[in-house]
């Protein structure tokens, strides 16, 4: 039984949200971001947030932490209530110390939401010297005890350590550990596991878990991952549109969904059973990677200090028109193959053939001719298309360099626009008028425009909503079938790899420990590592399309 039915009809109400309404200034006249939104959450109770981006999840979060952004949206209609408190009615110094004592958050990227110049330790000590009447002493102890909670190894080293000097999972066991400090009544976390690894994912949702059956707090769970909903939620409340359009305990919610929409999400989630293989290859491969080492630092003008193996004899070839992924943890060095394959950076050794030449230790005037023929399509579109170019600028740029007249660059240009599903007039406009979704396939036409041999994806996905993913997937798959472009996938997500990979490539720690085609390894993996990862995976025993348990009748 995947459920772990729990009943809540005896707890206390710790949040009454009463058709809450959120807008944009008058002069926007625009309909409501939020309309007249309701939900409860008791005393221990997990309630999940779903909904695709611009559904008003993050906004319902924001208005219960009296964080709107000022002068951009207001509450206009309903009552917000902690316990037997009316936030709305709340001054902004009072507001202030109900976030911190009895309301906490954990944000989803807590690179950003830690203060880089401050020591983790003291970050959480904050909370306490700003809240608390505690000594320096009591202070410290709270610390340590909050940072052992949530198991952070080497506590006293953590403790002193700079958030850049922590890995992923450990930050947002910072972030978790400073939000519970105080014992608050309700904890929101906003997508706090969607940038990590499965089995960090796991570790994380599994403290939260433990953490709340501890102090009994009431958890609000914004999220776009309806496997980790299936893992943690008691309820779930589905948005869509600034509208609440269903809400269910988690089993009635995943058996029998009474919306389209909600059927329509639950459907979108991607598959652990690998996609129907296609047929083998002939031909010579495109790309071949051998022996592949790649060794950050060491040197030292005293002292001789070891670097870090990145990758080590990473061996494997993909043939046209094929896509390989490669999957494993933070720091089991996919990303280190990827970036030597795009040659951003140099490999310590070994050879990376494209076509018939070794590309991987040629100079930068030597690459210039064969870096038409590999492209690459970034996590993050906004980060990587020009905030100050319009897209067909963007577009035209890689074609132009290489010889191709504008005019024609940019009648290629509108063409993929329409292949990628955004109208030709999408060439006049600038990337923050899109949303992330129409972003990465921007990503993804600007980097088809060069017409290149290999494409690698690095987390191309991995921050896209379930609905939004798939399409994307399906766009790929649709541009490799009608131009043949091999693909190289890098991902942490094995639920992506088994919907779009032929062949899967499994790394730990710089080294290949398992390979061949996807539905021989993750249909029936032999490496305990390998194992290990889809055993991490969120909602596996899930078959979400259908609403049932697999195996199920």
């Amino acid at each position: 039984m995947l459920f772990k039915t729990r009943n809540f009809d005896d707890a206390k109400t710790v949040l009454t949200v009463s058709d809450l309404t959120v807008s944009l200034p008058p002069a926007a006249k625009a309909p409501p971001v939020l309309n007249r939104i309701s939900l409860t959450i008791r005393q221990g109770e997990t309630v999940c947030l779903v909904g695709e981006s611009g559904s008003g999840k993050s906004v319902t979060s924001l208005a219960i932490m009296g964080l709107l952004p000022k002068d951009a949206l207001f509450v206009t209609g309903g009552k917000i209530t902690l316990s037997d408190t009316d936030l709305l009615e709340q001054s902004p110094s009072a507001m202030q110390d109900i976030r911190a004592r009895r309301v906490a958050m954990i944000f989803q990227e807590p690179m950003t939401a830690l203060n880089p110049v401050m020591r983790v330790g003291d970050q959480i000590e904050e909370v306490l010297e700003s809240h608390t009447n505690l000594s320096a002493d009591e202070r410290r102890a709270r610390v340590i005890d909050i940072m052992e909670q949530v198991h952070l190894p080497d506590v006293e080293r953590i403790h002193r350590s700079y958030p850049h000097q922590l890995s992923g999972g450990q930050r947002q066991r910072i972030m978790i550990a400073m939000a519970l400090v105080l014992e608050p009544e309700l904890l929101i976390a906003d997508e706090p596991t969607t940038a990590l690894d499965v089995t960090t994912q796991q570790q994380i949702l599994s403290l939260i878990a433990e953490l709340q059956e501890k102090h009994g707090t009431a958890v609000l769970f914004i999220t776009h991952d309806m496997g980790v909903v299936a893992e943690i939620a008691d309820t779930v409340y589905v948005m869509k549109s600034g509208d609440l359009v269903e809400h269910a305990p988690i089993e009635t919610l995943l058996r029998a969904p009474k919306q389209d929409y909600t059927q329509n999400l639950l459907r979108a989630v991607p598959s652990l059973i690998p996609r129907a293989p296609r047929a083998a290859p002939g031909g010579d491969p495109v790309l071949k990677v051998d022996k592949l080492d790649m060794i950050y630092g060491g040197g030292g003008f005293f002292v001789k200090r070891p670097g870090t193996h990145a990758a080590k004899e990473v061996t494997f070839t993909v043939a046209r028109g094929r896509t390989l992924g490669i999957v494993g943890e933070s720091g089991s060095g996919k990303s280190t193959v990827a970036r030597c394959i795009m040659r951003l950076i140099a490999p310590t050794a070994g050879s990376i053939r494209l076509r018939d030449t070794d590309i991987a230790h040629l100079n930068r005037a030597q690459l210039k001719p064969h870096r038409q023929h590999l492209q690459v399509v970034f996590q993050d579109p906004f980060r990587s298309l020009n905030p100050r170019w319009t897209v067909g600028r963007s577009l035209i740029e890689g074609p132009v360099n290489y010889g191709t007249s504008p005019r024609d660059a940019m009648a290629r240009a509108a063409e993929l626009m329409e292949i990628v599903g955004l109208p030709r007039d999408s060439l006049d406009r600038y990337p923050h008028q899109f949303s992330g979704g129409q972003r990465q396939r921007i990503a993804i036409a600007r980097a088809v425009m060069m017409q290149p041999d290999v494409l690698v994806a690095d987390e191309a996905v991995s921050a896209l909503d379930v609905s939004v993913q798939a399409q994307v997937l399906d766009l790929l798959n649709d541009l490799q079938e009608s131009l043949g472009i091999t693909i190289v996938f890098i991902t942490h997500d094995l639920r992506v790899a088994a919907q779009i990979c032929d062949d899967v490539l499994v790394m730990q720690r710089g080294v290949v420990v398992e390979q061949g085609p996807a539905a021989a390894v993750l249909a029936d993996p032999q490496h305990e590592y390998t194992k290990s990862l889809i055993e991490a995976a969120p909602g596996r025993a899930w078959d979400f399309a259908n609403f049932r348990e697999l195996g199920a009748a």
